[in-house]
C-alpha cells in the first residue's frame, strides 16, 4: 500500500484491548475506537491489564499510534456557553485525553462544539480553543484533532475558516490537528463530489488551514443532499456523494500516513469497503 492507512471505527466492547483484533479481522491498516462509552459522562478508569493488553495487541497486529484515531464522547461540548456545563465537558475531554496518553496514542478526534444560540460564533470558537489549551497543558504527547462538522443545528467547525480561527487561538500548534469527514464536508457545502471540485476544496483547505494540520480523515458517503447541513452517513457508493472523491483521496500522496477511517453505517460491509479503497490505488 502506498502509505495509506485505511480502516474503520471498530467496536471496543469488552475492553479497548479488543479493538486492534476487531480491526485486523476486517483487513484494516488503521482503526478508530472509543476509549469509553461515548454516550455516558462517567466511565471507570482503564485498568492496567486493559492498557497492557491494548498495547500488546497493537504490536501483535501491527498498529502504531499514527494508524489509530480515537474519538471522544458525543456528549462533550467544548464551546458550551454555560459555565457549569462547560466545566463538565472540559473535565470529560481531559479524561479522554489522559486515556489516550495511558494507551500510548498520539491523537484524539473530537467535534469542536456548539453555541446553542446563547453566544456568538466568535465567542464559542474562542471557548473551544481555550478548552483545548487547558487539556494540552495537563497532558503530554496527545494532539487534539478537530473534526469538521456538517453544520447541523448550532454546531461550529463546518467551515475551514472556523477551524482556522480555533487553531489560531491554540497555544501549542504542534499538538492541534484536523480530521476531515467527507460526508460532513459535502453536507456543509464543500463540493468534493467530482475530481475538479475535490481539487478546488483541498486547495482551499491548504490555503486556509494547511495540510500540516491534517491528522486523519473519515471516509463516509452521505445520505443527504449537497449543502443540506444534515449529518447522515451512508455506505460508500450508496449515497449522494458517490465514489470519485474516495478514489481522489486514496491516490493522493497528501493523504499518506494518516488514519483514513470508515464510519459508514453497515459494518458488515467494512471489509468490502476497505478492499474497494485499497484496490482503487492500483
Amino acid at each position: 500500500m502506498t502509505g495509506k492507512y485505511i480502516g474503520a471505527h471498530v467496536s471496543a466492547a469488552g475492553g479497548v484491548e479488543n479493538a486492534p483484533e476487531n480491526a485486523y479481522r476486517i483487513g484494516a491498516s488503521a482503526f478508530a475506537l472509543f476509549t469509553k462509552n461515548q454516550r455516558q459522562w462517567q466511565a471507570n478508569p482503564l485498568s492496567e491489564e486493559s492498557i497492557s493488553a491494548f498495547k500488546k495487541n497493537c504490536e501483535k497486529f501491527g498498529y502504531k499510534p499514527g494508524q489509530i484515531l480515537p474519538h471522544d464522547s458525543y456528549l462533550i461540548n467544548l464551546g458550551h456557553p454555560e459555565k457549569d456545563a462547560l466545566k463538565k465537558s472540559r473535565d470529560a475531554f481531559l479524561d479522554e485525553m489522559k486515556r489516550c496518553e495511558q494507551l500510548g496514542l498520539d491523537r484524539l478526534n473530537f467535534h469542536p462544539g456548539s453555541h446553542l444560540n446563547k453566544t456568538s460564533e466568535e465567542a464559542c470558537l474562542a471557548t473551544i480553543a481555550e478548552s483545548i489549551n487547558l487539556a494540552l497543558e495537563q497532558t503530554r504527547g496527545v494532539s487534539a484533532v478537530i473534526e469538521n462538522t456538517a453544520g447541523q443545528g448550532t454546531n461550529l467547525g463546518f467551515s475551514f475558516f472556523q477551524i482556522k480561527k480555533i487553531i489560531e487561538q491554540v497555544q501549542d500548534k504542534s499538538r492541534v490537528g484536523v480530521c476531515i469527514d467527507t460526508a460532513h464536508a459535502y453536507s456543509a457545502g464543500y463540493d468534493i463530489k467530482t475530481r475538479a471540485g475535490f481539487e478546488k476544496v483541498f486547495q482551499e483547505f491548504e490555503e486556509v488551514v494547511g495540510f500540516e494540520f491534517l491528522k486523519g480523515m473519515h471516509l463516509n458517503d452521505s445520505k443527504k443532499e449537497f449543502a443540506s447541513r444534515v449529518d447522515r452517513h451512508e455506505s460508500l457508493g450508496k449515497g449522494t456523494l458517490g465514489l470519485e472523491v474516495f478514489e481522489c483521496i486514496v491516490t493522493d500522496s497528501r493523504f499518506n500516513g494518516i488514519p483514513l477511517i470508515l464510519e459508514t453505517p453497515d459494518e458488515s460491509l467494512w471489509a468490502e469497503e476497505i478492499n474497494l479503497l485499497v484496490n482503487m490505488q492500483k
